[in-house]
């Protein structure tokens, strides 16, 4: 494209979902003409079929909790009965109304919206295909997400379902395997189960949510198992074969799985092919990633990329603030990259788990020595309700400088407290900060300041 050209954009956004979104509206609050394109519908995964409809129906799961626990209280409460399809359709509802929310504050912004797929013809032209025409821009940004992953090595592959596909079932399934052992997996799991299903999860690694500290991860696998989740580590599924009885998984080890349904939830690949990107020069990663600087800068001058499309942290408020600063650095005067530290993350199970900083493990790598403070505690509500599932507050502690690096939470509201720990984190405080600050009684999250003494000090002569 000719030098001085007149684009039809300032900034072209392809891709519908939080990065982008915030991406435009903030290019256009500092005066860019800014268009957006999305393909399916906007809000992106994390609104239409990721983050908040599978909140909705975690909050229904746990009202079985609820109404088994209200008799320790006091109450009388009948035979409840649970009604997928009025939920299914409550959920729809919100979902539209968060849709027309996200459309509205982009027009408000200024921003001219394309209902369509958008494919690159070089670093400057987008092809239109619903509207069968070209627009130009002088910057395009990439925030197409990512897509679930199926392995398609699998006969029989194409009878399972993603997380895609289960907001949309007809019916709850009575029996459902669940494949993986990450985020997504565990929600599923977790939810369907209070919901009613039968639940067996299937994971191919020695224990569920790999990379999360060690003790989270093993609390939590007994927790899923004492509420009736069927978790099966070291499996696999090697083929799925539809018979009179429904779905039968085999599994690596020669027996068989029955289910109504399968449900892969193994992990998300970017979502970048037929982009046109190698009509832009983009540089494509290992697993077909969009390569990008700490600006979000792609290989290609003016085409840059934000969010799950990229290979950094494939969170919802990350692929936001990447897209804000984006949007700052490029048209609002003012270097903004963002940092990937410490950012504090939830896993929505019941119960809840949230972390922010380093494992265990991870300490110990970089530290001379660490002090483990730990409480595994039967929380208050339990002891009326007589559920028996003990929460579980973590401090990881450079022994040294005393500096805490990491807290990690499992049990009622763990998400709550998790995005409030990440703020003393980031800002470098120490254990002595969280026992000099005042415990709110009673608590779960008093935990966090009342732990005294470490159980536990590893140091480099311990082997790591």
């Amino acid at each position: 494209m000719a030098a001085g050209r007149e684009f039809d954009y300032d900034l072209f956004v392809i891709g519908g979902g939080s990065g982008g979104v915030r991406a435009a509206r903030v290019a256009a609050g500092h005066g860019a003409r800014v268009g957006i394109a999305e393909e399916y519908r906007f809000g992106g995964t994390c609104v239409i079929r990721g983050c908040v409809p599978k909140k909705l129906l975690v909050y229904a799961s746990r009202f079985a909790d609820e109404f088994e626990d209200a008799a320790g209280f006091g109450w009388s409460v009948g035979e409840p009965r649970f009604n997928w399809p009025g939920l299914i359709a409550a959920k729809d509802r919100e979902i539209a109304r968060l849709e027309s929310v996200y459309r509205d504050n982009l027009q408000k912004a200024g921003v001219a919206l394309h209902s369509t797929r958008a494919i690159l013809r070089d670093a400057h032209t987008v092809h239109l295909p619903s509207e069968q025409r070209d627009v130009s821009a002088e910057k395009i940004l990439i925030a197409t997400g990512g897509q679930p992953v199926l392995d398609r090595r699998i006969p029989g592959i194409e009878h399972a379902i993603t997380s895609n596909e289960i907001f949309h079932l007809e019916r709850l399934p009575e029996r459902i395997a669940v494949v993986g052992g990450g985020y997504i997996a565990l929600e599923f799991a977790c939810l369907l189960q209070g919901l009613g299903s039968a639940v067996t999860l299937v994971y191919r690694g020695e224990e569920i949510l790999r990379g999360f500290d060690g003790d989270l991860r093993r609390h939590l696998h007994r927790a899923l198992s004492a509420r009736g989740v069927d978790v099966r580590v070291r499996s696999n599924v090697t083929r799925i074969d539809r018979g009179p009885r429904g779905l039968e998984c085999e599994l690596g080890d020669g027996t068989t799985l029955l289910a109504d349904q399968v449900l892969y939830a193994i992990g998300r690949d970017p979502n970048t092919a037929g982009l046109g990107l190698e009509h832009a020069g983009v540089e494509l990663g290992w697993n077909g990633h969009v390569v990008v600087d700490e600006y979000s800068r792609s290989s290609a001058p003016h085409i840059f990329a934000v969010g799950d499309v990229t290979d950094r942290v494939a969170l919802t408020p990350v692929a936001i603030r990447e897209g804000h600063a984006f949007a700052d650095t490029e048209f609002g005067g003012r270097s903004a990259p963002v940092d990937h530290e410490l950012i504090p993350t939830a896993v929505f199970t019941t119960p809840e788990l949230g972390t922010v900083g380093l494992t265990e493990t991870a300490a110990r790598e970089r530290c001379r020595a660490v002090d483990i403070y730990c409480s595994v505690f039967r929380p208050l509500k339990a002891t009326l309700s007589g559920r028996n599932e003990p929460a579980l507050v973590k401090l990881v502690v450079d022994a040294d400088s005393g500096r805490v690096l990491g807290v990690h939470l499992l049990g009622p509201d763990a998400a709550e407290m998790i995005q409030l720990a990440a703020i003393p984190l980031r800002m470098g405080a120490t254990k002595a900060d969280f026992d000099a600050t005042m415990a709110v009684h009673p608590t779960l999250a008093e935990e966090l300041v009342t732990m005294r003494a470490p159980v536990q000090r590893v140091s480099e002569t311990d082997g790591g």
